[in-house]
This record gives C-alpha cells, sequence and structure tokens, in this order.
C-alpha cells in the first residue's frame, strides 16, 4: 500500500476531486480526516467509510475562510493521530461574470477561498510539518493558473496566485523537509460545472484534445502520487492534468 499508516487531510473532502481524493486515500493505507464546511455531507460520508476502511476516517468541520478554524483541524489532527503526513489542499469554488458586472463580495469571495484560503491551510500544515521534519503539501490549482479564460477574472486570478505560491511554499519548505507541489487539473466532471448549460459544456469537451472531461479520480491518483514517497524528489511543481488542453497553448 503506497501511503500505509500515512495521515492524510483533504479540504473540500466531501465531494468531487476531495472525495475521490479521500477514497483512494483510504484504498491505499492511509488515515483520513475530512475536512469541509457544516453544511457538507463529510459527516455522514466519513461515518460510512470509517466503517469501510476499519476506522480510518473521520470528519472535522472546517472553513477555509475561518483561520481559527484551519488552525484547530491542523493541532487536533496531529494530538489525535500522532502527525500529519500529507495535506490536500483542494476546498475552492467557481463563478463564472463578466468582469464589468463582477460585485466586490463576489470577487472577495472567490479569491478569500480559493487564494487566501489554501494560503491558510498551507501556512498551518507548515507548522505542523516543520516540527515533525517531513510532510508533502499539495495544492489544488488549474488550468486557469496558467492560462486566461473569459469571464473568471477571480478564479484565474486566485488560481494564478496558487501556481506561484506554491513555489514560494517549495523554496521555503525544501530544507526542513517538506514538499510543495500543485495540480492543475483540466475540466473535471465534477458539481463546479453543473452550472454550465449544454452548448458551453461540449464546447469546453472540445478544448480537451482527449475529447472528455477528466474524471475525478484521476486528479486523486495525481494527488496520490505528490503525497507518496514516490514523489520523495518533487517539489514546486505544477503538475497539469488536463487531457492535453494546455498541449497547444504554451
Amino acid at each position: 500500500m503506497r501511503l500505509q499508516d500515512k495521515n492524510i487531510i483533504v479540504t473540500g473532502g466531501a465531494s468531487g476531486i476531495g472525495l475521490a481524493s479521500v477514497k483512494r486515500c483510504l484504498e491505499e493505507g492511509a488515515n483520513v480526516v475530512i475536512a469541509d464546511i457544516e453544511e457538507s455531507d463529510g459527516a455522514a460520508l466519513a461515518q460510512k467509510l470509517d466503517a469501510e476502511h476499519s476506522g480510518r476516517c473521520l470528519f472535522k468541520v472546517c472553513d477555509v475562510t475561518d483561520t481559527t478554524q484551519v488552525d484547530t483541524l491542523f493541532n487536533d489532527t496531529q494530538a489525535e493521530l500522532g502527525s500529519v503526513d500529507a495535506v490536500f489542499n483542494n476546498a475552492g469554488i467557481g463563478g463564472l461574470c463578466p468582469s464589468d458586472e463582477l460585485s466586490d463580495d463576489d470577487y472577495l469571495r472567490i479569491i478569500d477561498i480559493n487564494l487566501n484560503g489554501v494560503f491558510r491551510v498551507a501556512r498551518a500544515a507548515l507548522r505542523v510539518m516543520y516540527r515533525q521534519g517531513s510532510g508533502s503539501i499539495v495544492n489544488c490549482a488549474s488550468i486557469l493558473g496558467v492560462f486566461g479564460q473569459s469571464q473568471t477574472a477571480a478564479y484565474t486570478a486566485a488560481k494564478g496566485g496558487v501556481v506561484n505560491m506554491t513555489r514560494t511554499l517549495a523554496i521555503e519548505s525544501a530544507p526542513k523537509g517538506v514538499r510543495v507541489n500543485a495540480i492543475g487539473p483540466g475540466y473535471i466532471d465534477t458539481p463546479l460545472l453543473d452550472e454550465l448549460d449544454d452548448e458551453m459544456l461540449q464546447g469546453l469537451i472540445a478544448l480537451h484534445p482527449m475529447g472528455r472531461l477528466g474524471r475525478p479520480e484521476e486528479i486523486a491518483n495525481a494527488f496520490l502520487f505528490l503525497a507518496s514517497d514516490e514523489a520523495s524528489f518533487v517539489t514546486g511543481a505544477h503538475l497539469l492534468v488536463d487531457g492535453g488542453f494546455t498541449a497547444g497553448k504554451s
């Protein structure tokens, strides 16, 4: 088992890419904390998965816009499990709006969850991992951290920030035994795409040379690699998992 006895936190772990990652980590022998907002299905999912995987899954409430909740998540996990070996910094939201119509409140909410929230989680993880002298942080960025797209000013600003923040954190943390990487998913078949009509959805599919959207478990497999000892010499990377989306645009 590639993650045997590792202790892993997945933010936004109650749905989509996060939930797929939780399941893959459990399959590979890890103890996994589903961290998500109180209104999520996280508690029920953790109870079900815990029963299926010999008591190795639990749920903790965490809103990544709340520094106190983030810090408590990491301190409590370390106290209960003994360490935090890897984190998937995955919580995020989407949102489409022409820039001239985007309100301050909507812009700031997307930035606070998708960028500031990633920093809050990474900062809390680093504090724990520095004390133990090891760890792997994987931030969920995006293809839109590399390229722009109409009506996504806040989202692309946040994800571009995540990509470069990852590089800086990797440089800082490498001498202390911690690796920091990012994953850049293409368009993945998750609830974030539910607001798109069929024409827009087909247009997105056409942008991927493989001719389909990605599956959550394909991003989960990338996280599994970066979290594991197989990626022991990988830090500061932005691993694109995008069906060829960016291949012709670089």
